[in-house]
């Protein structure tokens, strides 16, 4: 799964990467420990272009009678995601990437959890791949919320954890948020592991296992 993340680039480093527009009261900081329920930035085609804005993190679908059901969709299987009502009207137009320079997950030894930060070697920013709706609340107010879409470890991940989340390639990112683009079996076919040899993983403090937490710290190697 994919249950926390880092977005600590700079502003100006994220429109330029995704060539975006900020979204009206789009007000961004960097966050160090991005969790669940969380509004989070993330980026969505336009017919205006690419807009950068924020989505709460656990989608919840238009249907659903309460918000409650986003606590269990936070992430959304790759394998499955055609099958799912929640998720297969979605992958054809309400497609979404969420930036970040690095997720956390747990490593199990023994009875034992250690945190880890998963980043790219070169430390750059790169896109999980995303699904988002909106939801209209009783007063009629509108929630938008997102999913991040998770797929197989690759070899670096096998050892940290069964799961990871789906890393668009860079030329693959267009693509992903045209909102033309309706062929299904393309788009399923970005949702793989990503490069193994692009990555790295290390140690962190265990304080990140409290979302209340988030501070620089966080990025700290533990040796």
């Amino acid at each position: 799964m994919c249950g926390r993340f880092t977005i600590t680039d700079s502003i100006e480093d994220i429109i330029e990467h995704y060539m975006a527009a900020m979204a009206n009261g789009f007000e961004y900081k960097p966050n160090y420990n991005a969790a669940p329920k969380q509004f989070i930035p993330a980026i969505i085609a336009s017919k205006e272009g690419n807009r950068l804005g924020s989505l709460r993190w656990g989608l919840v679908p238009s249907w659903a009678t309460d918000d409650k059901i986003g606590n269990k969709m936070i992430n959304a299987r790759a394998e499955t995601l055609s099958e799912k009502p929640a998720f297969k009207a979605l992958i054809r137009s309400k497609r979404c990437i969420i930036p970040t320079n690095g997720f956390y997950e747990w490593k199990k030894e023994g009875s034992t959890k250690r945190p880890m930060r998963i980043l790219m070697k070169d430390e750059h920013l790169f896109s999980l791949a995303g699904l988002y709706d909106t939801w209209l609340d009783p007063e009629g107010n509108k929630i938008s919320t997102c999913t991040i879409i998770t797929t197989e470890p690759n070899e670096l991940m096998i050892d940290i954890h069964n799961r990871m989340p789906v890393i668009l390639r860079p030329e693959d990112e267009a693509e992903w948020l045209d909102r033309d683009n309706a062929d299904v079996q393309s788009l399923l076919g970005m949702l793989k592991p990503y490069k193994a040899s692009e990555m790295r993983a290390y140690e962190v403090p265990k304080e990140v296992g409290n979302v209340r937490n988030n501070n620089e710290g966080l990025l700290k190697q533990v040796t």
